[in-house]
Formats: structure tokens, C-alpha cells, sequence
């Protein structure tokens, strides 16, 4: 008996389907009876109010739109997520028109997990966050039927996971520059956005203050490969660990000549979304950065740490941002990685949960069944 079906059989027995689900007219799906057996999901959207705003390359913004989603089973509720930054391509409207479309009363065992996500990608193509958001409530509903978080049936040691990177970025006005500057204190690692004409301002600043190593994320914001590459030396000087995305990710000639030389690692985000994407990164970048609502959950994003530690590459796990559900699902594998830069529900004014932990700058698991979370407050 595979593993599988063991923890099927041991855990849940033969389930029977007895209820079939039917979408309403507020985007939700609801049972037609009061029998137990069939996946019942429920959405809603909810903005996410950010602390301060996001100055990146090529945007600014202070809110990021989210849909929030449950999947109740026999009595039992899993939570996830979905957040849509612009680059992502997706929307509230998009996100609700995709859930809308999915039936899981076909799915009469909640532990096939290959077979629900196989049947999400099929409905339609893309969707990332969407999917994500389904992926993340079946497992918190399959590690809470087991009892289990899912640091522990990955069979992961939580002592190995990594501190977190805390993400500040540029501001004009040099007092929210200074309170950017102090909310980095509690933290042994800080992430810069740069990508616009004061990178090494903000660095600059950040050192008097702090000696902390500091991580770097361009987001594509580097157009010469020269430059580039006189910022990784200068980076590198002033306790850098590595570069996030330099350069466009269409540009990826001038990417791997960028890894060739550089001093530091060169670590690929926007150029890379799901498992095929990694072989191709291997060419032009040192590591990857998964995050869930590109990959479409901790399914694939699983295997996306698996393939890259098998191929000698370095691997960070990120987010975006969001609430401490999709972040704490996104914890569960922080042992794997070497990096990790899960803050997003700590650059937000509004997280309705309460789940993973940073603890002396470190990601810190919560000893709960399913992706670890309970909620703290209604949506509103």
C-alpha cells in the first residue's frame, strides 16, 4: 500500500458522496441538502489594506485585492487565499469568475488531492491565484481531518526554518523613510525594493541605522547589464545576500551574463511561475523564489523546491501581500528553503488571522493541524 492510500484508509475510511453543490448569486457555492460527504466552497473578496505604501520599478500602490475562500467538509472548514498584485494579470472579477465555475461535489474524498488540482487547471488555463486559493483550503482541510500540520506530514524538522527577510521600499518623504527604517528593528535580515533612481539612498540610509544583511529585489527595474552588474559589486560590499529579478524577464541573455560575474546570487521571480519554468531558470539564475499564488499552491510549490535542491539550486519562498492564511501556508515549507521573505501579513493593517509567527526575526510554525491558522475577526 502506497503512502497514499495509507494515510486515506487510516484516516478517513471509504467516504461516500451524498450532497451535491450548487453556485449561488453572491459567488459562493451551498449545499442543496444537510448531508455530510460532498466539498462545499465559499468566496469573497477582501482588499487588503497595505501600512505604507509599495514604491516599486514600475508601480506604486497601497492596497492589494484578495478573495477570501473556504471549503467545509463533514463539519470541518479549510481557509485559503487569493492575492493580486497587478503583475499577476488576475483580479477579483477574474478569481470569482473561475471559483464560480468549479464543481468539487464531484470529489467524494477530499484526500485526492492530485485529482482536484488536476481538475482546477483543466477548467481554465492561467488563474494561478485562483487555483492557489483552493489548493491552500484543501490542504488545511486534509491536515485538519488528519489532525496534522503539514510541516509534519512533508516530514519537516520547524527547527530549520529560516528568519525572514522584513521588505521596506524608497520614499520621498523622509519621515516615512525613518518609520520604514524602524519597523525593520525586530529583524535579522531586510529586503530592499529597488529598481528606481535612489537604490543606493535607501541602502545608504538603512546603514546607519543598522548593519543587518540585507537581501535586494529589482523587480526587473535594471535595464543595463553594466550597471547591473557594478550594483552587485557595490551591493555586495554592504552585507547584500543576494539579487532578486535584476533585469527584465525577457532579458535573459543578458541575465545569465549578469550571473557570470556578479558577486552575488542571482535569484529569479517574475522570470519563473510554475514547476516547468525551473529548468529553464537554471540557465540564467542561482535560485528560484516560489511563491503559492504563482505556483497555484503548496502542491506545486512543493515540488518546485524538490526539483530546484535536486538540480543544485538555491531556493527562497515567498509572498505577496496577504493575510496570515496564505502566509502560513506558504510557512509550511519554510525548513526547505535557504531563504525566506514571508512578511506579507506584517505589511498589512487588516489580517483577519492568526497563524505563523516571527519569532527573534525566524518563521516560527504554529502546532496546528491543517496550514496552522484560526480567524480573528470577520470580514468586513
Amino acid at each position: 500500500m502506497n503512502r497514499r492510500n495509507f494515510i486515506r484508509t487510516g484516516i478517513l475510511g471509504t467516504i461516500a458522496a451524498t450532497s451535491p453543490i450548487s453556485f449561488s448569486a453572491f459567488g459562493q457555492a451551498t449545499k442543496q441538502t444537510g448531508r455530510s460527504g460532498s466539498l462545499n466552497l465559499r468566496f469573497r473578496p477582501y482588499e487588503l489594506q497595505l501600512r505604507h505604501a509599495f514604491n516599486l520599478a514600475r508601480s506604486q500602490r497601497t492596497t492589494t485585492p484578495g478573495v477570501q475562500v473556504e471549503i467545509e467538509y463533514d463539519g470541518l472548514v479549510g481557509y485559503g487565499e487569493a492575492s493580486m498584485p497587478p503583475y499577476l494579470g488576475e483580479s477579483v472579477a477574474s478569481v470569482c469568475e473561475f471559483l464560480s465555475k468549479l464543481d468539487l461535489s464531484q470529489f467524494n474524498d477530499p484526500f485526492r488531492i492530485e485529482d482536484i488540482l488536476e481538475y482546477l487547471d483543466n477548467v481554465a488555463p492561467n488563474n494561478r491565484a485562483a487555483k492557489a486559493s483552493v489548493d491552500i483550503a484543501l490542504h488545511d482541510l486534509v491536515g485538519k481531518i488528519m489532525g496534522q500540520p503539514w510541516y509534519k506530514i512533508w516530514g519537516l524538522n520547524p527547527d530549520k526554518c529560516p528568519n525572514t527577510s522584513f521588505t521596506i521600499s524608497y520614499d520621498a518623504d523622509p519621515d516615512e523613510m525613518r518609520k520604514k527604517i524602524e519597523e525593520t528593528a525586530p529583524y535579522k535580515v531586510i529586503k530592499i525594493k529597488m529598481g528606481l533612481d535612489h537604490d543606493k539612498e535607501i541602502v545608504e540610509a538603512l546603514r546607519k541605522h543598522t548593519d543587518v544583511p540585507i537581501c535586494v529585489d529589482a523587480n526587473q527595474g535594471w535595464n543595463d547589464k553594466n550597471k547591473a552588474l557594478e550594483m552587485c559589486h557595490w551591493l555586495a560590499d554592504r552585507g547584500c545576500l543576494f539579487v532578486e529579478q535584476p533585469m527584465d524577464k525577457k532579458a535573459i541573455d543578458d541575465t545569465a551574463w549578469l550571473r557570470e560575474r556578479s558577486p552575488l546570487p542571482i535569484i529569479a521571480d517574475e522570470f519563473l511561475q510554475r514547476l516547468p519554468d525551473i529548468r529553464r531558470a537554471a540557465g540564467a539564475y542561482d535560485g528560484i523564489n516560489i511563491k503559492l499564488m504563482k505556483s497555484t499552491g503548496m502542491h506545486e510549490a512543493y515540488q518546485m523546491a524538490t526539483l530546484a535542491r535536486a538540480m543544485g539550486m538555491k531556493v527562497m519562498l515567498g509572498c505577496m501581500t496577504e493575510t496570515s492564511c496564505a502566509v502560513s501556508a506558504a510557512a509550511q515549507l519554510a525548513p526547505m528553503v535557504d531563504w525566506a521573505d514571508l512578511d506579507g501579513n506584517l505589511l498589512i493593517a487588516n489580517d483577519i488571522f492568526d497563524g505563523m509567527k516571527i519569532v527573534d526575526g525566524k518563521i516560527t510554525l504554529p502546532d496546528r493541524p491543517g496550514i496552522g491558522v484560526v480567524p480573528v475577526s470577520e470580514l468586513s
